[in-house]
């Protein structure tokens, strides 16, 4: 996700109740989960993705 960071990738999973994303960045010593939601329109909302950039920054 380049709207987040270098190296941030997604995850997406559909079920049946809804979309639940997980916005992740991975290391070779570690996975970083940096925000995980239920997304209920097509556009990310703009407060999940400043959350997950505020936490990347935080992490380095």
């Amino acid at each position: 996700m380049k709207s987040v960071g270098k190296g941030v990738k997604e995850i997406r999973v559909r079920t049946p109740s809804g979309v639940y994303r997980t916005i992740y960045m991975a290391t070779t010593d570690a996975v970083y989960v940096l925000h995980a939601f239920v997304k209920k329109t097509q556009k990310t909302r703009k407060q999940d993705i400043d959350l997950a950039a505020k936490r990347l920054k935080e992490l380095r």
